[in-house]
C-alpha cells in the first residue's frame, strides 16, 4: 500500500535502523534558498495549498521549517496572507501567491516541472545510507531458514548462502533451469524483515533526481505521533518514506541504458536508475545470459560499484558524479560461469554457488508436498511409474518445478475428463508428453 506520510507522523523504532533526523531550519536542509523557495512556490501554485499546515504536508517539511520559507517568500513579496483563518484547519491564517509570486512559480515551472516533497541533498542522502547499510545485517540461520520455509533445499545450501547474504556483496547462482534460482532470490529478500528510509528525491548539482518508486518500494504502517502520549516516538525527516528493503528483479529485458539517469525532458527532471532505486536492499539480475547485451558487459558495467561500493552517474549536461552503491547483487544464471564471464570478472562476484536439482528424495518430498497442496491424493502406483519408467529416459534427472508441472497437467486432464482430480500412470503419461518437446526434423 502506498500512503501518504505527513509531518506530523512517526515511525516505529525499527530494529538496526536510525530514520533520518528532521530538519528543525531553512539552515539544516543544505539546499540551494531559492531552489527550496521556489519548489514552494510551484507546490502552492500546482497544489492550490494556502496554510502552513496544508504546505508543510505537500512539501514534506516541518511546519516550523515551512514557516520560515513562507516567511521568506512573503519578504520578497512573493507570498501575501489572505487576512483570513480558516476554521477547518485550526484557524491557521491563509497565504497566497501575489502577481509577481504567480509569475515567478510559471518562470520556475518553465525551468523544471517538479514540485512537491523537497529533495535531500545527495551528501546528506549519503549519511542516511551508513545508517542502514545493507552491510550491517547479520542473517542468522534461523532467518534465512523461516523465509526458505516454503522450498525444500539441499542441507548445504543455507550454510552457503547465509555467509554470502550477510556480507552484502555479491552472489552469482548458477546451475539448471527449474530449480529454485528466483525462489532463492526472493526468500533472501524475506530473510532481511528490517525497514529503511527511501527520499522521495534526492538533489545534486541543482538538479532533482526523484528516486520513491511505489512499483519498486513497499512503503510501510506508520503511526502518528501521538502529543498526549508520556514517550513520544521520534519523529523522522518525512522526505523519506520508510519501506521493506527494496527489491529489483530484472530479467531478459535488462539493458545497460536501464542503469543510467533517466531524464524527462518534458518535466525536465531525471529518474533514479534501477540500482539507485534498490539501494540499502536487493538487485537480482535473473536469467543472466538472455539479455540482448552480453553477460561480460553487463557485468563490466558493475565492477566499480561491486568493488569500491560507488557508482557513477552522468547528468545531460555530460557531468559525471559519484553515488553510493549499497546493494546486494544476486546474478542467476543456466549457464556455466566459465561459459559467460572471463576469470577477471567472476573474480569480482564474491560467492558463486551452484543450484542443482534435488535428489530423488527431496523430489519426492516436494511431489508429496505440492499434491497435498493442490489437494490431489497421492498413488503409489503413479509414483513407482515415474520413478522406474518415466525419469530413467531423461538420466534421472530431477528439477523443483516438475512435480507442480506434472500436477498441475493431472489436474487439467481431470477437469477437461470431468473426473474426480486423481493420479494414475495413463495421467501421469499425459502430462509428462506436455513437460518435453520431442527432438525431431520438421518437414517445412
Amino acid at each position: 500500500m502506498n500512503m501518504q506520510i505527513t509531518p506530523a507522523q512517526a515511525a516505529p523504532q525499527p530494529t538496526g535502523v536510525t530514520p533520518p533526523p528532521p530538519p528543525h531550519s531553512i539552515a539544516d536542509m543544505r539546499l540551494p534558498v531559492v531552489m527550496m523557495r521556489d519548489i514552494l512556490l510551484k507546490t502552492i501554485f500546482r497544489k492550490n495549498v494556502n496554510n502552513v499546515s496544508e504546505v508543510a504536508e505537500a512539501i514534506c517539511l516541518p511546519r516550523q521549517v515551512t514557516q520560515e520559507l513562507i516567511d521568506m517568500a512573503r519578504e520578497q513579496r512573493l507570498l501575501e496572507a489572505t487576512g483570513t483563518l480558516n476554521a477547518n484547519s485550526g484557524n491557521e491564517m491563509g497565504y497566497q501567491l501575489t502577481d509577481l509570486g504567480r509569475a515567478r512559480a510559471l518562470d520556475a515551472l518553465a525551468q523544471s516541472e517538479y514540485f512537491g516533497a523537497m529533495p535531500v541533498p545527495l551528501a546528506v542522502y549519503r549519511e542516511q545510507i551508513k545508517r542502514q547499510s545493507i552491510r550491517d545485517i547479520q542473517i542468522t540461520r534461523t532467518q534465512l531458514t523461516n523465509a526458505m520455509g516454503h522450498l525444500i533445499l539441499p542441507d548445504d545450501l543455507l550454510s552457503n548462502l547465509g555467509p554470502a547474504v550477510s556480507s552484502g556483496r555479491s552472489i552469482l547462482m548458477y546451475g539448471p533451469p527449474g530449480n529454485g534460482k528466483s525462489s532463492i532470490s526472493n526468500g533472501i529478500r524475506d530473510a532481511m524483515g528490517d525497514k529503511i528510509y527511501v527520499p522521495r528525491a534526492i538533489e545534486y548539482a541543482g538538479q532533482v533526481i526523484t528516486v520513491y518508486d511505489p512499483i519498486v518500494h513497499s512503503s510501510a504502517e506508520v503511526e502518528v505521533d501521538d502529543p498526549n502520549s508520556l514517550r513520544r516516538r521520534r519523529t523522522f525527516d518525512t522526505r523519506y518514506v520508510r519501506c521493506e528493503r527494496p527489491t529489483v528483479i530484472t530479467g531478459g529485458e535488462l539493458s545497460l541504458s536501464m542503469l543510467d539517469l533517466v531524464y524527462n525532458p518534458i518535466a525536465r527532471t531525471y529518474q533514479a536508475p534501477l540500482q539507485l532505486k534498490a539501494t540499502g536492499g536487493i538487485f537480482i539480475v535473473d536469467d543472466l545470459g538472455r539479455q540482448a547485451e552480453p553477460p561480460q558487459a553487463l557485468v563490466n558495467r558493475w565492477i566499480v560499484p561491486l568493488e569500491e561500493s560507488k557508482d557513477i552517474l552522468a547528468l545531460q549536461s555530460g557531468e559525471k558524479f559519484e553515488v553510493p552503491f549499497d546493494t546486494l547483487v544476486v546474478f542467476s544464471t543456466n549457464f556455466h560461469p566459465n561459459e559467460i564471464f572471463d576469470q577477471a570478472a567472476l573474480r569480482r562476484i564474491f560467492y558463486k554457488i551452484k543450484i542443482d536439482g534435488p535428489s530423488q528424495e527431496n523430489f519426492l518430498k516436494i511431489f508429496a508436498l505440492v499434491a497435498r497442496k493442490k489437494g490431489i491424493p497421492l498413488d503409489e502406483a503413479t509414483l513407482v511409474h515415474l520413478l522406474k519408467t518415466k525419469y530413467p529416459t531423461i538420466g534421472n534427472v530431477y528439477a523443483n518445478y516438475q512435480p507442480i508441472f506434472l500436477i498441475d497437467q493431472m489436474m487439467a486432464i481431470c477437469d477437461f475428463e470431468g473426473i474426480p482430480y486423481q493420479m494414475n500412470p495413463d495421467l501421469v503419461d499425459r502430462a509428462w508428453s506436455n513437460m518435453f518437446v520431442r527432438d525431431e526434423v520438421i518437414v517445412k
